[in-house]
């Protein structure tokens, strides 16, 4: 260790004053942050997951719903989703193409004024996703239907009609 001596010849005749050097122990400091850390960590709440609840009941077919209350989303690829009133077969407004947020909601939303002033009666949703759509799509769908307060709902299986709809669409 190299030390710094000093001469005691200075002019004017004067001494130098020896000081000690100064020692600051942190042991203590560095304990208690670390129980201020750990204090912290223990009593946090961390952010709590938000989900929608969904029940679910097996082997109920959405029977005695009458095809003019009925909507139904055929979920496609490419982020897009086709949707019509009635059965597939003959519906009351043709399968239109919409994308998700606003123009899905504006379309729920005004078919189910419509299905209210038709025949008194809630709009019943039905949600056929296909092969090439996206798990995310899903959640969409099911995100608009909270947002819209829409109270019946369902997922089925897309059928053999609506796959057909679908690829006339381009969206299969």
């Amino acid at each position: 260790m190299a030390e710094l001596s000093y001469s005691s010849e200075k002019p004017g005749g004067k001494r130098p004053v020896k000081r000690a050097p100064l020692r600051v122990d942190l042991t203590a400091m560095v304990d208690l942050a670390f129980l201020l850390i750990t204090f912290f960590m223990l009593t946090t709440t961390l952010a709590k997951p938000k989900s929608m609840p969904l029940a679910m009941p097996s082997g109920v077919t959405p029977e005695g719903v009458p095809e003019t209350g009925t909507m139904t989303l055929c979920l496609g690829k490419n982020n897009q989703v086709m949707w019509y009133l009635g059965i597939a077969d003959k519906p009351l407004i043709g399968p239109k193409l919409v994308n998700y947020g606003k123009d899905l909601r504006n379309a729920i939303i005004e078919t189910g004024k419509q299905v209210l002033a038709s025949n008194g009666k809630s709009l019943m949703v039905l949600i056929k996703p296909a092969e090439h759509s996206v798990y995310s799509n899903l959640v969409d769908a099911l995100d608009e239907l909270d947002i819209t307060q829409t109270k019946t709902y369902a997922i089925v299986d897309i059928s053999k009609t609506d796959i057909d709809l679908l690829k006339q669409k381009g969206i299969y």
